[in-house]
């Protein structure tokens, strides 16, 4: 009798291991796509991404470059003060995306352009996003808003 108990109790905990790796392995097989991570142009010239990942971006859009063509694609260069990378998007941009202003863009780097899903931009003067502060930051050109 407790030879059976301590059997059944061996089953149940293997039973529960097997269950808990399964859904731990299903949970990260379901967050792989939905995990876009942050580069800034210097990261994505020194190291570019494959062309099926997908990742954001973040930098200043560099002025004298946003060039608007037909059928709403947008050109534009993306720069953290050491690097450019061009980038190229399909859409309506946000109002307040502008030249000299901060912006963060989701999409994939495909023979040396980026080519954005999404883009998003500050929503009032002195916000910037973090991921890009910190690139900013990091290639020591951040210059603190005033006020």
């Amino acid at each position: 009798m407790k030879n059976l108990k301590k059997q059944r109790r061996i089953q149940v905990i293997a039973v529960a291991v097997v269950a808990l790796v399964l859904a731990t392995g299903l949970i990260g097989y379901a967050m792989r796509d939905g995990i876009n991570f942050f580069r800034s142009p210097s990261q994505v010239m020194e190291d570019p991404p494959r062309e099926t990942e997908v990742f954001r971006i973040g930098g200043l859009v560099e002025e004298g470059s946003l060039r608007q063509g037909q059928d709403n694609r947008v050109e534009f260069k993306v720069t953290d003060g050491n690097a450019v990378v061009p980038v190229s998007y399909q859409g309506i941009l946000p109002d307040l995306f502008a030249e000299n202003q901060g912006m963060v863009g989701t999409g994939k780097y495909v023979n040396g352009t980026f080519e954005a899903s999404e883009i998003l931009a500050k929503h009032d003067e002195t916000y910037m996003p973090r991921e890009v502060v910190d690139a900013l930051k990091e290639q020591g050109v951040y210059q603190a808003p005033e006020g």
